[in-house]
């Protein structure tokens, strides 16, 4: 037999839910008893096009697809009206927008293959319910030239004029840009494309551990720094002036992008904050001390042919520029903000 208080707490809260909650919840249930997963949406945005802001994600799938919601996607045709979840697909695969005779010789057998909702979880938004439906965004020029072709073959009919407007003015917008930059663009995925990418350099050249130290940094190379700007060398000497730090770290920015924050960020120091380690300790031996070792020389044998530390710092820029990344790297531990308003 139930208890009854806990049967009256339970009708209390769900009475204190809204119809969205309750359905959301109801929703969810029914997914999690049929077992069915779908993609999750890993960036947000808007993509704005003329007088059109279109809501778009890129999903956690393979590859990574793009995609436009639903509504965004009606909308940028010049449909009016909002979408329910599923209704964009009819019987024989066709959705509403292109169930139309008149458009059926327009409409190609791969167009066709690619027309199917997507369904997925948003991240966020109004009317969050668990799951959307979008369509790939590259779906979009291809229904576009649909339209385009019929109303050039004056085939349209003047109820599907207004739509075939919309579609040629948003060819006209996608002239020089490909559909699924623009959202990479508006997400933010592309900022995140990037500092995977930098990432996994970084992975490449950096260890999480300590190596024994070996100079690498010789004699030489700072015998051509003393050379250059004028200065009285003395190898047995092994106290330098701190310029000299300073230009040392900005081989380290030559290396490969975002490496020498890397290293700093692992070599321990003291209370005072200086290092009591060497960067190269953190440098892999696979990859990150024989990259250093290569641009080293190369370096070196620029200093040989230069004839001043100006002369020298020109040439190096030309032969091997600064890698470091603008973008901000994650070494605090903060999860990059992908979503855009």
């Amino acid at each position: 037999m139930k208890d009854e208080s806990k049967v009256s707490g339970g009708v209390a809260r769900a009475k204190a839910l809204t119809p969205q909650e309750r359905s959301a919840i109801a929703r969810n249930a029914a997914l999690a008893r049929h077992g069915k997963a779908f993609p999750k949406a890993i960036a947000e945005g808007y993509l704005q096009m003329g007088d059109l802001r279109l809501p778009c994600a890129v999903l956690d799938d393979a590859d990574n697809t793009r995609v436009l919601t639903q509504e965004g996607f009606l909308n940028a045709i010049g449909r009016a009206g909002k979408a329910k979840g599923g209704e964009g697909a009819s019987i024989d695969g066709k959705p509403a927008f292109l169930r139309a005779k008149n458009l059926e010789p327009f409409v190609s057998d791969e167009l066709l293959a690619s027309m199917t909702p997507l369904e997925f979880a948003p991240l966020r938004g109004p009317g969050y319910e668990g799951r959307a439906f979008g369509y790939r965004a590259g779906l979009l020029p291809g229904v576009c030239w649909v339209y385009q072709d019929a109303m050039t073959a004056a085939q349209l009919l003047p109820s599907q004029m207004h739509i075939g407007q919309a579609c040629r003015a948003l060819l006209k917008a996608l002239t020089n840009y490909a559909i699924e930059d623009l959202i990479d663009q508006a997400t933010g995925f592309e900022d995140l494309r990037k500092r995977n990418a930098i990432l996994k350099i970084i992975e490449q050249h950096v260890r999480k551990d300590a190596l024994p130290w070996v100079k690498m940094f010789d004699v030489d190379f700072y015998r051509h720094i003393y050379r250059l700007n004028g200065w009285n060398f003395d190898p047995a000497k092994t106290a330098r002036p701190g310029v000299i730090g300073h230009w040392t770290n900005d081989i380290y920015d030559r290396l490969a992008p975002g490496v020498r924050p890397a290293l700093h960020d692992r070599v321990r120091r003291n209370a005072n904050g200086r290092p009591t380690q060497k960067l190269t300790q953190y440098l892999t031996p696979e990859e990150g001390k024989p990259r250093l070792r290569e641009l080293l020389e190369g370096v070196k044998a620029l200093m040989r042919i230069s004839t001043t530390w100006e002369d020298f710092t020109q040439k190096l820029d030309i032969a091997f520029p600064k890698l470091n990344s603008t973008l901000q790297l994650p070494f605090d531990t903060e999860p990059l903000r992908l979503s855009k308003q």
